[in-house]
C-alpha cells in the first residue's frame, strides 16, 4: 500500500485553486481577444443615407386649408344657485369661463346668488349610483334579519 503525504483538505484546496486559475485564465484570454481586436470596416450599404425632404408651404394658401374650422374652447361645468321670479333654482351650466356662465344666466333672467366650478367625478367611484336613504337602509336591514330568523339556522354536527 502506498503512503500518501497530502491530506484530503489540502487536496481540496489545490483542486479549488486549480479550477479558479483555469476560469481566470479563460476570462483573461477572452478579454484580450475582445478588447484588443480591431473593428471591421462598415460596408457602405449599412451607412444611413439621410433623405432629402422638401416641405410644400403652398398648402397654407389652398382653399381646403382656409376652410378649416378652429376647435372650440373646452367648456367647464359650473354649479349655480339663483332666483328667477322669486323662485330659488340650482343647477349646472357649461361655459368657457365663469364670466361667460354668469352672463348666460343673467341673459336668461336669473339673479345669481352663487356660482362656482363644479367638481367632476365622485369621491368614491366604486359607490353605487342607487341612492339609499337612512330609512330605506334600516328597513332593508330589518327585513334581512327577519328572513334569517324565519329560515332558522341549523347547528353544524361534527362527524367523528
Amino acid at each position: 500500500m502506498a503512503v500518501v503525504f497530502i491530506s484530503p483538505r489540502q487536496r481540496q484546496k489545490m483542486f479549488i485553486t486549480g479550477i479558479t486559475l483555469a476560469v481566470g485564465l479563460f476570462c483573461i484570454i477572452i478579454a484580450t481577444i475582445v478588447f484588443f481586436s480591431k473593428p471591421k470596416a462598415v460596408s457602405s450599404e449599412l451607412v444611413f443615407n439621410k433623405p432629402k425632404i422638401s416641405v410644400n408651404f403652398e398648402v397654407f394658401n389652398s382653399d381646403q386649408f382656409k376652410g378649416l374650422v378652429p376647435f372650440e374652447e373646452m367648456q367647464i361645468q359650473f354649479s349655480y344657485k339663483a332666483t328667477k321670479d322669486n323662485e330659488k333654482k340650482d343647477g349646472y351650466i357649461s361655459a368657457t369661463s365663469i364670466e361667460d356662465a354668469r352672463k348666460m344666466l343673467e341673459e336668461l333672467g336669473y339673479e345669481i346668488e352663487q356660482i362656482e366650478e363644479s367638481e367632476i367625478g365622485r369621491p368614491n367611484p366604486f359607490e353605487s349610483y342607487a341612492v339609499t336613504t337612512a330609512d330605506q337602509l334600516k328597513a332593508l336591514l330589518e327585513g334581512s334579519r327577519g328572513e334569517t330568523v324565519q329560515q332558522g339556522t341549523t347547528p353544524m354536527v361534527e362527524q367523528q
